[in-house]
């Protein structure tokens, strides 16, 4: 087997399916099992904090709120600055928000832009890419901010959701890695 094959196989075994949760006729993935399994989250940290060195990424920013739990570890283990995207009126002082639209509504996001410079080059971490709408405002935060997204790296992509093309347009050739697809 190779890593790749290794880490994809560790990852699947520890994502567990929570049928009709949120609500009847959904399939949650629950990454609980892998945070609670040592190796399983070192290596999912390993291979994040890879990418951000591939990247060039001098900050990491993780979306509220699996993207904390994932990102700030890839931040510390890549020897970079962590920076959190929190839902609107939850960070303090001076912000700069994001609204986005959702299924069935609309959201705002907020990232404190003295934490970013022009200098920076940020790797947005997170758990999930489904549609894709909280990654896209983040990448308009970022570059509202004045820094680059130098990628977005998730532990899982939702294909059927189709989240690619929308997340890849907002890119502009920076990459989008997901390290398993379902």
């Amino acid at each position: 087997m190779t890593e790749t094959t290794d880490i994809t196989t560790l990852l699947l075994s520890r994502i567990r399916d929570v049928a009709d949760h949120p609500e009847p006729g959904v399939m949650f993935k629950d990454i609980t099992p892998l945070l609670a399994d040592p190796a399983a989250f070192s290596a999912l940290t390993d291979a994040f904090a890879e990418i951000a060195e591939r990247t060039g990424a001098t900050k990491v920013v993780g979306l509220e709120a699996r993207g904390f739990i994932l990102g700030a570890p890839v931040a510390v283990r890549a020897g970079l600055g962590f920076v959190p995207v929190r839902k609107a009126g939850k960070l303090p002082g001076a912000t700069l928000a994001q609204a986005y639209d959702l299924e069935y509504g609309s959201a705002e996001i907020e990232i404190h832009a003295e934490d970013l410079t022009v200098d920076d080059r940020i790797l947005i971490v997170d758990d999930v890419l489904a549609t894709g709408g909280t990654a896209e405002a983040s990448i308009q935060l970022i570059q509202r901010a004045g820094a680059q997204v130098a990628g977005v790296a998730v532990l899982m992509e939702l294909g059927f959701l189709n989240g690619r093309p929308r997340l890849e347009a907002a890119l502009a050739g920076a990459p989008l890695e997901a390290l398993l697809t379902v």
